[in-house]
C-alpha cells in the first residue's frame, strides 16, 4: 500500500542559523519529491546564510562557517529551489511551523515570488503528534523499525519523514491514501501567516499575540490604525507583514 498523490509531494528538511524566522537564515536545504508515478526525484543544497552560524546550533547539525563559506546564497539558488518545487504539494516533520516557514521567508528575503496558493501542506509530525506523541528519531523507531541515522542531516531527515509518511497511511487506515483525505482527518493549520501571529477562528482573521490577542485583525486595524505602522516597524517577519499589509489593503479598501 502507498500513498496515491496526483501531483507531487515535496518533503523539505532545513538547517539552519537558528529558529527566529525574522532573523535567522537557512544554511541547508534537502528536498525528497516523491512524484505520483512512485517515483523519487532529490536536492540538496548547502547555502551560505552570510551571517555567522552559532556554535549552539553547529553543534545540532554538524555544519559550521567553514563549510559554508564557498556555498551560495539562498538568492542565487531560489529560483532555482522553485522551479524544483512547482506544482508540488508540500511536506515534512514540523514542516508546518518552521520548514515551510522559514523557506517563505527566505524567499521573501530575495524578492522571488513563491505562491503558496493550492498547494496542500502535509505535516507528518502532526500526524504522529495526533496519533502516538513522539520525536523524528522515535517515529522513525516506532513505524519503520529502523534506527535513524545521520540525524540533523536535511537530505536524511527529509527521507526518513518520507518513510514514516508512507508507513503512517499503512498503519492508519482512516488516513486514506491522498493528500485530501489525511488533511481531512488530521485537520489543516488555522494560520494566517506562518509566525501564527494571526489565525483564523470561525473564519475570521484574528490576532494571537499580544494587547489585542483574540480580536479581529480589521476590527483593530480600523479602531487602532496606527498598530499596523508600529508592525510594520517592528522585529515580525516579513511573511506576518505581507498578511498584515493584505488585510490591511482589504478593510481600507473594500467599498
Amino acid at each position: 500500500m502507498s500513498l496515491q498523490i496526483l501531483r507531487p509531494l515535496a518533503i523539505i528538511d532545513l538547517e539552519t542559523t537558528g529558529i527566529d524566522l525574522a532573523t535567522d537564515k537557512i544554511i541547508e536545504i534537502a528536498i525528497v519529491k516523491l512524484m505520483p508515478d512512485g517515483t523519487i526525484q532529490k536536492k540538496r543544497k548547502l547555502i551560505n546564510p552570510q551571517k555567522p552560524i552559532p556554535q549552539a546550533s553547529s553543534n545540532v547539525h554538524g555544519i559550521t562557517d567553514e563549510m559554508i563559506k564557498d556555498a551560495p546564497t539562498f538568492k542565487q539558488v531560489a529560483n532555482e529551489i522553485k522551479q524544483f518545487l512547482a506544482g508540488c504539494d508540500l511536506g515534512g516533520y514540523n514542516s508546518n511551523r518552521f520548514d515551510i516557514p522559514m523557506l517563505v521567508e527566505e524567499f521573501l528575503r530575495s524578492g522571488l515570488e513563491f505562491s503558496m496558493e493550492g498547494r496542500k501542506l502535509v505535516d507528518v509530525q502532526k500526524i504522529f503528534h495526533s496519533m502516538e506523541q513522539r520525536t523524528l528519531s522515535a517515529a522513525y523507531k516506532f513505524y519503520c523499525n529502523k534506527v535513524l541515522e545521520n540525524a540533523h542531516s536535511a537530505e536524511a531527515d527529509a527521507e526518513a519523514t518520507l518513510e514514516i509518511l508512507h508507513a503512517q497511511v499503512v498503519r492508519y487506515p482512516q488516513l486514506g491514501l491522498s493528500i485530501e483525505t489525511i488533511l481531512n482527518c488530521i485537520g489543516e493549520d488555522d494560520c494566517v501567516d506562518f509566525a501564527r501571529r494571526m489565525i483564523m477562528i470561525d473564519g475570521i482573521e484574528t490576532f494571537n499575540f499580544g494587547k489585542h490577542k483574540g480580536k479581529p485583525v480589521a476590527h483593530v486595524l480600523k479602531a487602532e490604525p496606527q498598530y499596523y505602522d508600529w508592525m510594520m516597524k517592528g522585529d515580525f517577519s516579513l511573511h506576518t507583514k505581507q498578511k498584515l499589509t493584505e488585510i490591511f489593503n482589504r478593510t481600507f479598501l473594500k467599498k
